[in-house]
């Protein structure tokens, strides 16, 4: 027979083992044996833990409702199946008569002591044994040293609350330990002192909120870590230290708000990563950076995750998956998120909120052969040139290495549902079968709703985060408008108000007086989009009420042939107001003109005005663009302020000098002659 190989994955982000078998398996064979009552023996295919293929003489009695042994059991047995009986003692005895035992399978049966199991005799062959799903709940010290030759511990799914510090003495030789999902809320690093040569840890599952720091050091062998569901909130600097040889790492379904990049710094030669649904909210700058063997990263599932910002993956020079799916908040990845990413080939971010995936992204991914954007709300504009059927971009091809890496194909990962919401008109087409001269040249920002919720609630003396993103083309500027009508912009600095680069508004210590409504506000040269929270401020079990709006006064500062300049002082966050005016003349048809006023701004400069002209101008609060009125909490807020002026006359021109004919044929004739002379001279 030719060597066939079935081993578990290591490196799977799940944190399962998934078989993987090259070549199809041969069937069992019969062997013809004494065999035990309803039990069935036969040949069957077997792989050591080295991934080495084996014809094991096999003893199957699964799912019999067995109370003991079933005898008599073949003495050249080499696996032997008892799962899903009714066992609670063992009659270590008969195991002891069995010199080939190597594979011994007790899982799903009611084992509550280990000492049941291992007691008195010695299993000198034995390499694997499953004790999974029954109800052992305390290891004691030295509770598996009658089986020296073992490689394979599996004791997941039991109820096991406490593990003596030698409970795993003994076993030099032990390389997969399975303790996951059971009732363990620390960890002790003594577990692992008599375990220099274990490769395989999995620990999720059981409720334990924080790792000690070197709590792994003695595990110099270890090369998967799998830590999924165990309610971790942060980790420590230390946490992984000594783990030299790991390459596979899970924190699946854990409580991190942050990526632990400080831990893992601790592990150069990983290899696979997985973050998946954990609380963390952004991905940022230098979260990933210089990890030289990062070959997969997983960040999916994640309820809270709102950005992707600059450079927060940089320099992975072995990366070549990339998975960003299901995060239904996510709706913004910097153009520069991806930084000297060389040989990524699969990028996943099907299932989120984003809009637009900026060209400079695929520009930087000069390896990249397939992508995912399906399942996202994505506007077919100026951002998605790069993905028109025509792949034609007037910017790009002045640039000949861009054009270069657009002229590469990437495939779409089901194009089909890859679809346009958004401009109207190409709502619901395919984004590939859209041409770039269907797309708009430019883009309006846009602030993604899901980046925001409407309310945000922080205790007083608390810290209050809120993330705000934008794209558009030309690059829009954010910045932030307090409850006071305060201005934060990017290099704004107000004592405990901080503004981040990517657009994050960071209060500290924040009072009752700090809560109401908060804007954030996207511009650029064609436009600008904004979006308002309000922040309650809890104060003694209370929310702080908002207080009575102020009435700001419309004053006209300077006013000319053809403008005026207007403005007007106000204490609070006005996010929804607009700027009316009209001539004041005797034609009832007199057209009415409105701006919309940005939340911030105080001042406006009215342009294109009649001259000799009377003008009523009016600034209206609290009304947004649709004509409704925002609840802003004051009746006064609903009557508009005005003010009416007179440009200024157009001047009349100044008479110039006025010269009879006869003065003015004597004063060419004498210019004539001096020109004459001058000729001659």
């Amino acid at each position: 027979l030719a060597l066939l190989q079935s081993h578990c994955l290591l490196y799977v982000f799940s944190g399962m083992c998934v078989p993987i078998v090259v070549g199809s398996l041969p069937p069992a064979l019969p062997w013809y044996v004494p065999c035990p009552v309803r039990c069935v023996c036969q040949i069957k295919p077997w792989f050591s833990p080295d991934s080495v293929y084996h014809e094991a003489p096999t003893v199957d009695c699964n799912n019999l409702l067995l109370t003991k042994l079933p005898l008599p059991i073949p003495l050249n047995t080499h696996t032997l199946r008892l799962q899903s009986n009714l066992l609670s003692v063992l009659d270590t005895a008969v195991l002891h008569g069995l010199p080939n035992l190597t594979d011994l399978d007790l899982s799903q049966n009611r084992f509550s002591r280990v000492r049941m199991i291992t007691q008195s005799s010695s299993l000198p062959s034995l390499l694997s044994i499953h004790l999974e799903e029954n109800h052992l709940s305390h290891l004691p010290e030295a509770s598996f040293s009658s089986l020296p030759a073992l490689q394979e511990l599996f004791l997941s799914h039991n109820n096991l609350h406490s593990i003596a510090p030698g409970a795993f003495n003994g076993l030099d030789s032990l390389r997969r330990l399975h303790i996951n999902n059971n009732r363990l809320t620390t960890i002790d690093p003594q577990w692992f002192r008599a375990l220099p040569q274990l490769e395989v840890l999995m620990l999720g599952g059981n409720p334990v909120e924080a790792l000690p720091e070197r709590g792994f050091v003695a595990l110099t062998s270890l090369r998967s870590l799998v830590l999924g569901g165990m309610g971790l909130r942060s980790l420590a600097e230390k946490a992984l230290e000594g783990l030299e040889e790991l390459e596979s790492l899970s924190f699946y379904d854990n409580h991190l708000t942050k990526v632990p990049r400080q831990a893992l710094k601790r592990v150069p030669g990983l290899k696979f990563l997985d973050l998946n649904k954990n609380r963390i909210k952004l991905i940022e700058t230098g979260d990933f950076k210089d990890m030289l063997n990062l070959k997969e990263l997983g960040l999916n599932n994640m309820e809270e995750l709102v950005s992707i910002d600059k450079a927060s993956l940089d320099n992975l020079p072995e990366l070549t998956k990339l998975e960003i799916t299901n995060n239904p908040r996510l709706s913004y990845v910097h153009p520069q998120a991806f930084v000297r990413l060389s040989r990524l080939e699969s990028l996943m971010l099907n299932s989120n909120s984003l809009s637009a995936l900026h060209q400079n992204i695929m520009l930087s991914l000069p390896s990249l052969q397939e992508v995912s954007l399906h399942s996202n709300p994505l506007r077919c504009d100026c951002l998605f040139h790069w993905a028109a059927r025509d792949t034609s971009h007037p910017r790009i091809e002045r640039d000949t290495q861009m054009k270069a890496q657009v002229a590469r194909v990437v495939r779409f990962i089901q194009p089909e549902a890859t679809l346009c919401s958004a401009p109207p008109e190409l709502r619901a087409r395919r984004v590939r079968e859209v041409s770039s001269g269907e797309m708009s040249a430019s883009c309006l920002p846009t602030i993604p709703t899901s980046s925001l919720p409407s309310y945000v609630g922080v205790q007083e003396g608390g810290k209050l985060v809120l993330h705000c993103r934008a794209l558009a083309e030309p690059y829009p500027e954010l910045y932030w408008v307090t409850p006071s009508g305060l201005r934060l912009g990017p290099s704004a600095f107000f004592k405990h108000y901080q503004l981040q680069p990517e657009g994050t508004l960071e209060i500290s210590r924040i009072s009752p007086r700090e809560a109401g409504l908060y804007t954030c506000v996207a511009e650029n040269a064609l436009g600008a989009d904004t979006h308002s929270v309000t922040v309650g401020v809890h104060n003694r079990g209370k929310n702080r009420k908002r207080g009575v709006m102020t009435k700001p006064k419309l004053e006209l500062n300077e006013v000319g042939e053809h403008y005026a300049i207007l403005s007007w002082q106000s204490r609070q966050n006005l996010p929804s107001t607009r700027l009316s005016w009209q001539a004041m003349q005797t034609s009832s048809h007199t057209p009415t003109y409105t701006t919309r006023i940005l939340a911030g701004t105080q001042s406006f400069n009215l342009t294109h005005l009649q001259a000799e002209t009377f003008y009523r101008v009016c600034l209206h609060l609290g009304v947004s663009e649709d004509g409704k009125r925002d609840n802003l909490g004051s009746e006064g807020s609903k009557k508009p302020r005005c003010v009416s002026f007179r440009t200024k006359d157009v001047p009349e021109p100044q008479p110039g000098l006025q010269l009879n004919p006869e003065l003015t044929s004597i004063a060419v004739t004498l210019l004539l002659l001096a020109y004459i002379l001058l000729l001659a001279v």
